[in-house]
């Protein structure tokens, strides 16, 4: 009776997901001991409670402060096979589908991450959580992102739309278009990205002229060392002032930290908040 006990236990707490790439991911119990090859997912690991399980990751991973004291993987493709063995871990978490094969003959499982939508970065935390066994920790922290996500969109519902031009940085060339992530949380806060207007096929904004043209209302520039709250960006605003564009006459060229914005991980939801409210006072 013990020996068929413990078989049905075994059982029982085996885990089936599906990631981000449509593949089945199985785990015989929670992972104790995993690797994340982005960024990204190392943020989604400690936003789901799981931090203390990550034994490596990418030299790109500085957020939390806690990654920084982490194991970091050369991130150059393809990943060398021998070190991760090395660190014998029962998940890795991807990041790219062509990942898959160089990792296929360690036999380990690998769950690829690719959120396409803020509400799949909430989703993400959650099914990180039941990878990680912390998914009582995940649920309440995808439910707090989740809620955000849901108070802003009320807020700004029915309101004049606030036309916004996203770069990465100064040049005309850096604008983001609207297949990013960062222009759904503009459109949350009802702005748009007026590099997301041109029609299907149609040649994209390149050009400061062009750009001006387009009589975006403010500029949001991701700039590496910016802080997490939009501030004015003076560089940017004597480019556009110099280019022309009346919305840097009246100071509205801001910035905040790029990789909050350009990741897909729980910062980029939290960043939607002050940058509602900045979008409010440009309305």
């Amino acid at each position: 009776m013990a020996c068929c006990v413990a078989t049905v236990t075994a059982v029982a707490t085996e885990i089936e997901v599906i990631d981000d790439s449509g593949r089945a991911v199985l785990l015989k119990a929670p992972a104790r001991r995993v690797i994340a090859l982005s960024p990204h997912a190392t943020e989604l690991i400690f936003a789901a409670g799981g931090g203390d399980k990550l034994v490596a990751t990418t030299r790109g991973s500085d957020y939390p402060i806690q990654a920084l004291a982490l194991p970091k993987l050369d991130d150059r493709q393809p990943f060398n096979r021998s070190v991760i063995a090395a660190y014998k871990p029962d998940l890795i978490f991807g990041w790219l589908p062509a990942e898959l094969e160089p990792l296929e003959a360690l036999n380990i499982p690998v769950f690829i991450s690719t959120p396409g939508s803020l509400i799949e970065i909430a989703d993400s935390v959650e099914t990180f959580g039941v990878l990680l066994g912390t998914a009582g920790i995940a649920h309440a922290r995808a439910e707090a992102l989740r809620q955000k996500l849901d108070a802003l969109a009320q807020a700004s519902a029915r309101k004049r739309v606030v036309r916004v031009l996203l770069q990465t940085g100064t040049e005309p060339d850096s604008g983001l278009t609207g297949e990013h992530l960062l222009s759904e949380v503009i459109a949350l806060c009802g702005g748009r990205n007026v590099m997301s207007e041109s029609a299907p096929g149609a040649p994209r904004l390149t050009t400061a002229a062009q750009l001006v043209a387009a009589a975006p209302e403010m500029v949001l520039i991701a700039r590496a060392g910016a802080g997490a709250a939009p501030v004015v960006d003076r560089a940017g605003v004597t480019y556009w002032q110099n280019a022309g564009l009346p919305a840097a006459r009246l100071g509205r060229v801001f910035m905040m930290e790029l990789e909050a914005l350009v990741r897909p991980g729980p910062r980029l939801v939290d960043a939607a908040e002050p940058l509602c409210a900045l979008i409010e006072q440009i309305r």
